[in-house]
């Protein structure tokens, strides 16, 4: 199950997160972008 979390977030990542959202085919929307993110730096791919 998932759950909701809040974080703060620098402009800058954040800006580059939204210039990454804008291919749909690899990220679905912000929270997708950041549950891969976590998961590549916690050893899987």
């Amino acid at each position: 199950m998932k759950k909701p979390i809040s974080a703060t977030i620098d402009e800058e990542l954040l800006a580059w997160m939204e210039t990454e959202l804008r291919d749909r085919t690899k990220y679905r929307n912000k929270s997708h972008l950041i549950e891969i993110a976590l998961l590549k730096m916690k050893g899987k791919p």
